[in-house]
């Protein structure tokens, strides 16, 4: 088999690229973050070609040899949105490995929007790529229970697990020349950056309940967690509990009860 590999520097996405190596797949290049990495460090010592999407688009342009008989395109949490041609240039299709369910979370922030949403379960999806954003035709949603005190790093955690273990069933079923199924995504919600960054915010009239949650929901550093906005600046928020976490992680100095 003859890929085209698209990833984000993430432990799941390093062991997919791994997955496929070790399977033999042939993978001319990866569209990967250029950063010193652990992907970047694979794809060296097995002499795959990184580079970035825009490049990629010229090869394709190009009609570059090396392009010929692609049998799949695969986007495992790739950040990007994937256009024709690129589209279109495998046998197969492109197929991507989002980290929610669809069609209930498309785009951004779905692990913050689980736990807001007050759900009890979780899901990761494989689905065809189409000309918008995670709409294309479902092949498989695995669906799992989870606590409703969970916060985002511990969902993070078990969803990167589920998603890769989903890749692994999916890519065996190619190799084994299965058919996959192609089930048409109904009406669902898709949330932009806009709409993730606004959920974030936390304002005086909230509820002790509501601000406990965002802080659950959004405290994923380096980046901006719950915050509150003071002079247009904005202070993020922690509590008790992740205090104490930063602690036994050596991640503070000595908590005084």
């Amino acid at each position: 088999m003859k890929a085209i590999f698209m990833g984000k520097n993430k432990e799941s996405s390093y062991k997919a690229l791994s997955y496929l190596i070790d399977n033999n797949v042939n993978i001319p290049y990866a569209v990967i973050p250029d950063n010193k990495n652990l992907l970047k460090e694979i794809c060296i010592k097995n002499n795959i070609k990184i580079i970035n999407d825009s490049r990629l688009y010229e090869l394709i342009e190009k009609e570059n040899p090396t392009l010929q008989d692609i049998d799949i395109v695969i986007s495992f949490l790739f950040w990007k949105r994937i256009k024709k041609p690129l589209i279109s240039l495998s046998k197969l299709g492109c197929i991507n490995f989002h980290p929610a369910p669809l069609p209930d979370y498309r785009g951004v922030g779905g692990y913050n929007f689980a736990i807001l949403d007050d759900l009890n379960y979780w899901g990761v999806s494989a689905h065809f790529v189409d000309e918008k954003i995670d709409t294309g035709d479902i092949i498989q949603v695995n669906k799992f229970d989870i606590s409703k005190n969970i916060n985002i790093i511990e969902l993070e955690k078990i969803s990167q697990k589920e998603l890769y273990l989903l890749f692994e069933l999916i890519i065996s079923k190619l190799m084994n020349n299965e058919k996959l199924n192609r089930i048409k995504q109904g009406e669902g919600k898709y949330i932009c950056k806009k709409e993730l960054e606004k959920a974030k915010e936390v304002t005086i009239n909230m509820s002790k309940e509501e601000i406990d949650k965002k802080i659950r929901a959004f405290w994923f550093p380096p980046y901006h967690g719950a915050y509150i906005l003071i002079d247009n600046k904005k202070y993020t928020l922690v509590d008790e509990k992740i205090l104490k976490e930063l602690v036994s992680n050596n991640l503070g100095g000595d908590l005084i009860e």
